[in-house]
C-alpha cells in the first residue's frame, strides 16, 4: 500500500518518516465498540496503524447510529455485533490493515489469551469495573493505557503509563462524579468527537516517543468550558495496583456469572454450557419463536428480550437486577 496516502501526517513534523513507521509498527487494543470505540477505530485505522484489535460484547440497534460512525441502518436491521459490522467497515477503509475482532465480553482470562503483547490499551467503555480490570492488566503487564468518558456534552480523558504515572486508581478520588451514562441521561456526537481527538492524540504521542504530561482533561462542550489538572502528586504507595507491593485485586476478582449492564436496563448471564444450538432445540421444543442470524438467537419470553451469542453468553433486557434474571432463567431452564 502506498506511503501517499500518510503525506499529509509525516508533513506534520512531530511524527515525520520515523513516526510513521512507528504507527504501522503499533499494536493497540480498543475495548467497547460504541460511541468512542468507533471514532477511535476509523481515526486510528486512517492514521496507519500496524495492527488493531477490536472487543465489544453488544450488538447493534438503531439508538446506536446518532454517534456510532461504523454502522448504518441495515446493520441494525440486521442485529449484528459490533465488531463485525466495525470490522467490515474499517477493512473498506484500509484494506492492508492487521484486524483482529472479537464478540466477547473483556474479562480476565480474555485479556491474557489476547492482549499481553498489544502497544497500548483504548478504554472506549462505560464501565468503572472493566475501567480497573484493564488498569490492574496494564500496569501488572506494563502497557500504556488511555481512559476516555462521554456523557451528555460532557468529555474526560487521561493516559497512564506504568512505570511513569500514578494509576487510574489512584486518581479515581479526585475524579468529576459521574454516575450518569448516555443511556440514562444522553450523548451528544461532538462530546464523543472531544473525548476522541484527545485519546487519538496520546495514542500518537506514545507511539512516536513523545512526551505525555501528566493530566487530566475535562470539560463541557455545550458550557464551552476545558480544563486540565496534573495528578503526578496523587501516586500512593499502598496503591493496590501501582504501589510498592500491587495485589491487583480487579485483575484477580472472580467473574460473576450474571452482571448488571451499567445504564443498559439489561442484566448479562453468561454460562457455556447453553450452546446456541441446545437452546434452539428448547425454543423449538417449548413453541417460542426466535429470530437468529449467524451471530447471535433472539427470543422473547415472560415480557423479557433476550439475546444469546455462541459462547453461552446471553443479554436479559427488560431487568437491571440479577436476581430477577436468575427467576428467568430458572423458569427457563430450571
Amino acid at each position: 500500500m502506498t506511503q501517499d496516502r500518510y503525506s499529509r501526517q509525516m508533513l506534520f513534523k512531530q511524527i515525520g518518516p520515523t513516526g510513521q513507521r512507528n504507527i504501522s509498527k503499533a499494536h493497540v487494543l480498543i475495548v467497547g465498540m460504541g460511541a468512542l470505540g468507533t471514532h477511535l477505530a476509523e481515526s486510528l485505522t486512517r492514521s496507519g496503524i500496524g495492527t488493531l484489535t477490536i472487543v465489544d460484547r453488544d450488538y447493534i440497534e438503531y439508538s446506536n447510529l446518532q454517534r456510532q460512525t461504523l454502522f448504518t441502518e441495515a446493520d441494525a436491521d440486521a442485529a449484528l455485533p459490533k465488531v463485525v459490522a466495525a470490522e467490515k467497515m474499517l477493512l473498506a477503509i484500509r484494506g492492508d490493515i492487521t484486524l483482529h475482532s472479537h464478540i466477547a465480553h473483556v474479562d480476565r482470562a480474555f485479556l491474557e489469551d489476547y492482549c499481553k503483547d498489544v502497544t497500548m490499551i483504548l478504554d472506549a467503555t462505560d464501565n468503572f469495573e472493566t475501567r480497573q480490570l484493564l488498569n490492574d492488566f496494564a500496569y501488572r503487564h506494563k502497557i500504556p493505557w488511555i481512559y476516555g468518558g462521554v456523557v451528555q456534552s460532557t468529555y474526560i480523558e487521561a493516559a497512564f503509563i506504568p512505570g511513569q504515572t500514578p494509576c487510574f486508581n489512584c486518581l479515581v478520588p479526585q475524579l468529576p462524579v459521574i454516575n450518569m451514562t448516555c443511556d440514562t441521561v444522553g450523548v451528544i456526537q461532538p462530546a464523543v468527537t472531544m473525548t476522541t481527538s484527545l485519546q487519538a492524540r496520546d495514542v500518537l504521542k506514545i507511539i512516536t516517543d513523545k512526551a505525555i504530561p501528566t493530566k487530566l482533561t475535562y470539560g463541557d462542550i455545550w458550557e464551552d468550558t476545558h480544563m486540565s489538572f496534573g495528578f503526578s502528586r496523587l501516586k500512593r504507595d499502598t496503591c493496590p495496583t501501582c504501589g510498592k507491593q500491587p495485589t491487583y485485586p480487579y485483575l484477580n476478582k472472580a467473574n460473576n456469572q450474571y452482571a448488571s449492564l451499567c445504564g443498559r436496563d439489561t442484566v448479562q448471564y453468561v454460562n457455556p454450557n447453553i450452546s446456541q444450538e441446545m437452546l434452539q432445540t428448547f425454543l423449538e421444543q417449548h413453541h417460542i419463536a426466535y429470530n437468529r442470524n449467524p451471530y447471535i438467537l433472539q427470543f422473547r419470553y415472560n415480557g423479557y428480550r433476550i439475546v444469546s451469542f455462541k459462547s453461552g453468553r446471553m443479554l436479559i433486557h427488560g431487568t437491571t437486577r440479577p436476581q430477577e434474571a436468575i427467576h428467568l432463567i430458572n423458569q427457563l431452564f430450571g
